[in-house]
């Protein structure tokens, strides 16, 4: 190996020889996984250095511009003493991780320049940039684009508390993980700046809006401008269109659950829901996933998980009746109040218990949670119809229990941790890297049945399913040392594709735990979500099949021209057609408004699968018209 070359080190730290080629994907020493940690490396001096060299005295290898390789992904990163006033924002934001980046650390380089390095930054697995909004927004569909915007409404108010909207108010910082909306880095703002910049911004997106969405999204860019017009009321508006939108794609659902000891325990404190098989379309046995990782011992935490368990379940039940009478639609942040309160009475049922047994400090037992609701909302749509289901995904997290959403391409976490290191990071103590130094970085702060509900504080999101992917819940032993984030594309693409069974896949993470982890119980609960629309419709024209056969006296019939004109011996007229071209093109007709009807009848009854195939004709259209227009005016 030549020496002079940049290394990557191996993250086993019992390797003799942890040195590698960067092209490595196991060490050639112990034969572990090379990891490859990619920083968003913030500024333009960071943006002019040579692609291929290291920065931050060889820590960093600089493989893309303003991309840099963490060459000692094992090592704690260099960190400010106290991190400077201007840059608190990221960790005061770090609640919404989901859609921001959070500070790494930073590179020092010899002459003792500074560069913010960023974590849980818009780069691609491979260390790639991923797309801005604007190069995706013309071939996306309309519930892409209105998810988009949802998704920039709901930050407004986090951003604008700290004076960070410029971060909305630039196209290239905004990037885009198919759905999820990524920003690059945090922007100042100045405080005159209101929703009026925002809607200078939206404007010059709004010719390439899709139909459905344009007209909402140009009487909002109105208002905005105008100043009557609150977020709020943005917020709402842009989640009705987005409701709309996304029910009218199909919804399916199938959904496997497994829990295990673990290698090294001997009883099972997990419980999860379903175990086994859920395989449902319109009931509601897989719209709901529970993982419960017990505290408390063989004496508590078995009780308390499985006391959880039995709670939620006739709770969650009754919520989704209870939303499926309503016929208005109901805002996310009521939904996320309501199993809030169902989860406070669970946990002061458990702490009840507690104090009935005079359980105390550490004999008190306790759970994690993780619960994913698929809540079937009813939409109307702008047809007049009612959907019955609006695709919306709830989550609730409590302790370090698990939720990902996972799709060939990428690995998303859904939930934030209640441990001593994320609440660090929130006061604005610590960044994240150097408080999971501390001894105590991963002790939970929270979880259910541990001390009276007023002080529980549930973590509660809301997603909407457009895509294909799978939904996995799991408790620590699956988690720990970042499995799911490593090992996520082997299980995903098989089982989306058919090819590996919802079984194989549970008890594949659960082997895969036992085998890196193994210390801790396991539960997984894999649910695979799909919203393809069915296959399209094909119309063939009479140009595409052979002619069907005709009697000679209906093509007397058929002619253009009444049957005493038409002599053997006449000339045709030049603009006649021959009988078997006058039938073709009489089928051509005959298909055209059979096609019309046949699409004006799938638009009104099955508009799950019309609307988004519309779209993708809108789409295609659009592009054909540019590009006649090319044609037509090349310019200079």
């Amino acid at each position: 190996m030549n020496r002079l070359e940049p290394q990557i080190a191996c993250v086993n730290p019992n390797c003799d020889r942890p040195s590698n080629r960067l092209n490595a994907k196991v060490c050639a020493a112990c034969g572990t996984e090379i990891e490859r940690h990619y920083v968003w490396a913030v500024g333009d001096n960071a943006a002019k250095k040579k692609l291929g060299t290291t920065a931050g005295n060889a820590r960093y290898y600089v493989c893309e511009p303003n991309i840099w390789l963490d060459l000692e992904p094992s090592e704690p990163p260099t960190q400010y003493p106290e991190v400077p006033e201007e840059l608190l924002p990221y960790l005061y934001l770090y609640p919404q991780r989901f859609n921001l980046p959070e500070i790494y650390g930073i590179s020092i380089d010899g002459r003792g320049q500074e560069v913010l390095l960023l974590d849980n930054a818009p780069i691609s697995a491979d260390g790639k940039p991923l797309p801005p909004i604007l190069e995706r927004w013309n071939d996306a569909n309309a519930t892409r684009q209105v998810y988009w915007l949802y998704q920039i409404a709901t930050l407004w108010a986090p951003l604008q508390k700290w004076n960070m909207l410029g971060s909305l108010l630039d196209s290239d910082l905004m990037r885009v993980q198919s759905w999820r909306l990524r920003l690059q880095e945090l922007q100042p703002s100045h405080p005159s700046v209101d929703l009026s910049d925002l809607a200078g911004i939206w404007r010059i997106w709004l010719p390439e809006a899709k139909p459905a969405l344009a007209p909402v999204m140009s009487s909002l860019i109105e208002q905005m401008q105008a100043g009557t017009i609150e977020i709020a009321e943005i917020v709402t508006q842009l989640n009705h269109l987005l409701l709309q939108q996304a029910a009218q794609s199909p919804l399916r659902l199938q959904a496997y659950g497994a829990t295990d000891t673990g290698k090294a325990r001997s009883h099972n404190e997990d419980a999860c829901y379903p175990v086994g098989k859920a395989d449902v379309q319109d009931e509601l046995t897989a719209r709901l996933s529970i993982v419960c990782d017990g505290i408390g011992g063989h004496e508590g935490g078995e009780v308390a998980s499985q006391m959880a368990l039995r709670l939620l379940r006739p709770q969650m039940q009754a919520l989704i009746n209870e939303v499926g009478q309503e016929t208005d639609v109901i805002a996310p942040t009521l939904i996320a109040e309501q199993m809030q309160s169902i989860a406070r009475v669970v946990n002061n049922v458990i702490s009840n218990e507690n104090d009935d047994q005079a359980r105390e400090s550490r004999r008190r037992m306790g759970t994690t949670l993780v619960l994913a609701l698929q809540l079937p909302q009813r939409v109307k749509l702008p047809s007049g119809a009612v959907s019955g289901n609006a695709h919306e995904l709830y989550v609730m997290g409590i302790g370090d229990s698990r939720v990902y959403w996972l799709t060939p391409q990428a690995c998303h976490q859904l939930t934030v941790d209640d441990d001593v290191a994320a609440r660090e990071v929130k006061m604005g103590r610590m960044v994240y890297a150097d408080a999971m130094q501390r001894p105590d970085g991963g002790a939970l702060t929270q979880a259910l049945g541990m001390r009276d509900g007023e002080y529980l504080r549930p973590n509660v999101y809301r997603y909407v399913l457009e895509e294909d992917g799978l939904l996995l819940l799991c408790s620590d032993g699956l988690s720990d040392r970042d499995l799911v984030e490593k090992y996520w594309s082997d299980y995903t693409e098989p089982v989306l594709r058919g090819q590996m069974p919802l079984e194989q896949a549970v008890n594949g993470w659960i082997q895969l735990a036992n085998e890196k982890n193994g210390t801790d119980n396991i539960s997984v609960v894999l649910t695979r979500v799909e919203v393809s629309v069915k296959p399209e419709l094909v119309l063939n024209t009479a140009d595409d099949e052979p002619d069907p056969e005709v009697d000679e006296s209906d093509l007397a019939e058929l002619s253009a021209e009444p049957p005493e004109t038409a002599g053997e011996d006449s000339p045709a007229p030049a603009a006649a057609l021959t009988p078997k071209r006058r039938l073709g093109w009489l089928w051509f007709f005959l298909l055209c408004a059979l096609a019309g009807g046949g699409i004006f009848a799938w638009s009104q009854l099955d508009p799950a699968s019309f609307n988004p195939a519309r779209d993708r004709v809108e789409t295609q259209i659009q592009r054909w018209r540019q590009q006649i227009e090319q044609q037509i005016n090349p310019g200079p």
